[in-house]
């Protein structure tokens, strides 16, 4: 990564928003995005006891891809519109898969979900991350192509080239570069791996 374009970025946004997250526009824009909410609704839907049930499970995605702001309306119509033709087998592979990813094997799951997607012809990186960003903000990353590139490109990090078939090696590689971004900030901006990507996409 490019250190000094990342500290750069940093004492911009600090001199944009003093207080970092805590700032009243950032605070703002969470409402709007209702972060919180949706933050919560994912963490209950999502634990391991929850997937006793497919069908509850497939709701509970449903309901976050609709109320998202992360994801586009043509995905979020197009999702929807798939998920009313699935036979159960396919609502218990995409449960079975959200599962593996959230509590086991995460190229396991990462795999089912994307398979399954993919035969939909609607394996995006936004629909296949954004219930685990919600679920756990401080150790998962939320993947907007048009963002993931910039940042690649913008900071320099090396051995990423995007792709937009998804896999869980560039997943992996482009989680673990993030992580290591956020140890050279400040704590303040530490917290959540959303609002430092939002900070990331500000910035570049």
């Amino acid at each position: 990564m490019n250190r000094a374009k990342l500290k750069e970025a940093e004492e911009k946004f600090f001199m944009r928003y003093p207080g970092g997250f805590s700032n009243p526009q950032m605070l703002k824009i969470a409402k709007k995005h209702k972060v919180e909410k949706m933050k919560k609704l994912a963490q209950d839907s999502f634990t391991i006891r929850q997937f006793e049930s497919a069908s509850k499970i497939i709701d509970s995605i449903c309901k976050i891809v609709s109320q998202s702001s992360l994801v586009s309306i043509f995905e979020k119509l197009k999702f929807r519109d798939i998920v009313k033709v699935m036979s159960d087998s396919e609502k218990e592979h995409l449960s079975h898969g959200l599962q593996e990813f959230l509590h086991g094997d995460q190229s396991f799951g990462f795999g089912l979900i994307t398979g399954l997607l993919q035969e939909y012809k609607l394996a995006k990186w936004p629909l296949l991350t954004v219930c685990p960003i919600y679920y756990q903000s401080s150790v998962e990353v939320f993947i907007k192509p048009t963002t993931a590139k910039g940042v690649i490109e913008y900071f320099e990090l090396t051995g990423l080239k995007y792709n937009s078939n998804p896999t869980f090696e560039f997943y992996q590689a482009y989680r673990e570069q993030i992580m290591e971004m956020k140890q050279e900030v400040d704590v303040s901006l530490q917290v959540d791996n959303a609002a430092f990507c939002g900070f990331l996409m500000m910035s570049i």
